[in-house]
């Protein structure tokens, strides 16, 4: 559990489009908002990183947050400081699983609009009750599929996806496996060498692979 007292400060500022990168408004109003309350707050401020023209709607390829998540689990007693939680991310569920995150390594997160601060009673009681929404949210999204998809059944609709990976890419899938390759080295190999999923341009992963030799073994 973070503790209070926490001194040191690492930013992270974001905007999403191109246009707001060039201009860098944006992202130096973040900057001054973080800057102010570090010097509000006391704390020492080590680092701004920033992601430039990237969507918040994931945590994929968002190098500079990569970083800054990085920085505060390796600093003591650090805060992550964001001016806007939809900065961090604009997913209630990416939110609850930083903020676990920072609770188990034992870092604060700071989100300024919202008075979000671990480091105080109330802005981990903000914190909790924004992590619950997040809990709620996911459980009615995965309740609203399972209804959908008991109607469809009932409709008689065949559910799934159709398995349309090539029988060559099958084959070569189980030799390499036969080979003693791991999933991962599997996925890796076929990733290299562009060999397309049953999805296109889609890329490999060890589920992936996973799913394509037990629908084999299935069909054998």
């Amino acid at each position: 559990m973070y503790t209070p007292g926490m001194t040191t400060a690492i930013g992270y500022v974001r905007v999403s489009t191109s246009e707001q990168s060039e201009s860098g408004l944006g992202l130096e109003a973040q900057r001054q908002a973080i800057r102010a309350e570090a010097e509000r707050q006391g704390w020492e401020l080590v680092a701004i990183h920033e992601d430039a023209g990237i969507s918040g709607k994931g945590m994929a390829n968002r190098e500079g947050l990569r970083i800054a998540l990085e920085m505060v689990r390796q600093h003591k007693d650090a805060v992550l400081v964001v001016a806007k939680l939809d900065r961090l991310s604009r997913s209630m569920l990416d939110f609850a699983n930083i903020m676990k995150v920072s609770q188990k390594q034992g870092w604060g997160l700071v989100a300024l609009d919202l008075g979000v601060d671990t480091s105080t009673p109330s802005g981990e009681m903000m914190a909790n009750v924004t992590a619950t929404f997040a809990i709620f949210e996911r459980r009615l999204i995965g309740q609203r599929t399972k209804d959908a998809l008991a109607i469809k059944k009932a409709e008689g609709v065949r559910l799934g996806r159709p398995q349309v990976t090539s029988q060559e890419t099958v084959v070569r899938l189980q030799e390499m496996r036969a080979e003693g390759l791991s999933l991962r080295a599997i996925a890796t190999a076929l990733n290299e060498a562009g060999v397309p999923t049953s999805q296109g341009g889609a890329k490999w992963h060890a589920s992936t692979v996973t799913a394509v030799l037990k629908a084999a073994e299935a069909r054998e």
